[in-house]
C-alpha cells in the first residue's frame, strides 16, 4: 500500500469479530478520511486479509465477495446497513395488512449478492427462493455464506435472458419479486429489473429499494420514469413508500433510499422513455 493511501485511510481502522470470517483471520478496513467527498459508487476502503492491504472500490462487487466477512464487515458493522430488514419489515407488514389470501411466498431476489436478503426471506417462512445475480462471485460467496438458502442461484443478465433460462425460472412459479441495495448505478438497468418483475405472477408481491435521487426529478437512470409508468397505467400497485437512512457514508453522513412495497398487477412493456441514459 502507498503512503498516500495510507495517509488517506488513517483515520478509521477497526478489526472485525463478526460474520462468515470470524473464526478466520480477523479482517481490518480502513475508509478515506471523513473530509474526503466521494460519490456512492466511488466510495472505497483498504482492507488488510490473508496478511495484505488490498484498496478495493465497494461497488466492485467481485473482489469484496472474494474475501469472506468483508461485505457485512464493511457495510452492516461499520457503515449500519439495514435495507434488508428495513424492505422485509415493509413487505411482512403489507402481506399482514393485506385482506387477499395468504400464499407461501415464492421469491426471485434479484441482484442477490451473498444472502443477506435471502436470510430475511427465510426468516419469513419463504416456500422458496431464486437468486439472480451477474457475477459469479456473488453465488460463490452465498453458496459460501448462506448454504441452502437459495433452491438455485442464477448468474446471468437479465437484459439477455434465453427463452430456455425464462422457461427455468418460470418454472418456479414465483410470486415476489425482492432487489435490495441493486438498483440505480447501472448493475441492473430497468430492461433487467422489468424482466424480473415480469417473472412474478399477476397479485404477486414486489418489494425494493432505491437511492431516493433516482427516483427523483432529474434521474437518468430510467427508474424514475419506470415506477411512475408502471403506477400510472396500473401495472403496478404501490401500497408502501417509506425513505429512510440506507447506510452511512465512508464521511459518517446518511444515505438515504425509499423502499417500496406493492403488488404486481400484470406485466410491465418497458418504454423507450424508461431506458435511462
Amino acid at each position: 500500500m502507498t503512503q498516500v493511501m495510507k495517509e488517506l485511510a488513517r483515520s478509521i481502522s477497526q478489526e472485525s469479530g463478526k460474520g462468515p470470517a470470524a473464526d478466520a483471520t480477523p479482517l481490518r478496513v480502513a475508509f478515506p478520511r471523513p473530509q474526503a467527498r466521494l460519490e456512492q459508487d466511488h466510495e472505497w476502503c483498504v482492507a488488510r486479509a490473508d496478511g495484505e492491504w488490498r484498496e478495493i472500490r465497494f461497488h466492485d462487487y467481485g473482489r469484496v465477495y472474494e474475501i469472506p466477512g468483508l461485505y457485512e464487515y464493511i457495510f452492516s458493522d461499520l457503515l449500519k446497513c439495514r435495507s434488508p430488514r428495513i424492505v422485509r419489515n415493509l413487505l411482512e407488514e403489507e402481506i399482514r395488512s393485506s385482506h387477499s389470501d395468504a400464499h407461501p411466498l415464492r421469491v426471485v431476489d434479484l441482484g442477490a449478492g451473498n444472502g443477506l436478503m435471502a436470510e430475511e426471506l427465510a426468516e419469513m417462512e419463504a416456500e422458496l427462493i431464486v437468486g439472480v445475480d451477474i457475477i459469479p462471485e456473488a453465488a460463490q460467496a452465498a453458496h459460501r455464506d448462506r448454504p441452502g438458502l437459495y433452491e438455485k442461484y442464477f448468474v446471468l443478465d437479465m437484459t439477455r435472458v434465453t427463452e430456455g433460462e425464462r422457461r427455468e425460472l418460470s418454472s418456479f412459479r414465483l410470486n415476489c419479486l425482492t432487489c435490495v441495495a441493486a438498483l440505480g448505478f447501472g448493475d441492473i438497468p430497468t430492461p433487467a429489473f422489468a424482466e424480473a418483475y415480469n417473472l412474478i405472477a399477476p397479485g404477486g408481491w414486489v418489494a425494493f429499494n432505491i437511492k431516493e435521487q433516482f427516483i427523483g426529478n432529474g434521474d437518468r437512470s430510467g427508474f424514475a420514469r419506470l415506477i411512475e409508468h408502471m403506477a400510472s397505467e396500473g401495472v403496478l400497485s404501490i401500497r408502501r413508500r417509506h425513505r429512510y437512512p440506507h447506510r452511512l457514508a465512508v464521511n459518517g453522513k446518511p444515505i438515504y433510499y425509499v423502499a417500496v412495497a406493492g403488488k404486481k398487477v400484470r406485466d410491465v412493456e418497458l418504454p423507450l422513455s424508461c431506458l435511462g441514459g
